[in-house]
């Protein structure tokens, strides 16, 4: 795997650290309580950002991986971008999210009872829906999904 890709893959994962680490400060500082499309757009970063650095662990032995790890970004990336989305255009409108792809997801998986402090539903879709700078949350996470999108496909697309 070359430099250039190597580095995209590094930039990838810490922005979708630095996603997660934002979002559990405006949970645990400044009290803004997540609802269960919140805390599966945080799974999804961390899942962006384990395969990154998985993939550059696996592309020290072979070339093809740097390709298929940003493959598997991308892909994530975009199930984020249809989270992100849904949540800013459905479901932040319903009263509960109860029951919608998210919150059953999160609750089978049992993140939720596990780790609470990261994957914790503390709030109805409507209850949580904050803006930071003028712009919800929703649409923030779904920007820096569109970001991790774009660099994961030039990380893929570069010459190897």
């Amino acid at each position: 795997m070359n430099s250039g890709t190597s580095k995209l893959l590094h930039i990838i994962a810490l922005l979708c650290v630095a996603a997660v680490a934002v979002a559990l400060v405006s949970q645990h500082i400044f009290g803004m309580r997540p609802c269960a499309w919140c805390v599966l757009q945080r799974f999804i970063f961390l899942m962006i950002a384990l395969v990154c650095w998985a993939g550059l662990l696996l592309g020290r032995r072979n070339a093809m991986a740097g390709r298929i790890t940003a493959l598997l970004a991308l892909v994530l990336s975009v199930g984020g971008v249809a989270a992100a989305w849904y949540q800013y255009t459905v479901a932040a409108n319903m009263f509960s999210c109860d029951m919608t792809f998210a919150d059953r997801f999160m609750v089978s998986s049992g993140l939720d009872a596990n780790a609470p402090w990261l994957f914790g539903i503390f709030a109805t879709c409507m209850d949580a829906r904050v803006e930071l700078f003028g712009l919800e949350y929703a649409l923030w996470g779904l920007g820096l999904f569109v970001v991790t999108g774009v660099l994961a496909l030039i990380a893929m697309l570069r010459r190897h």
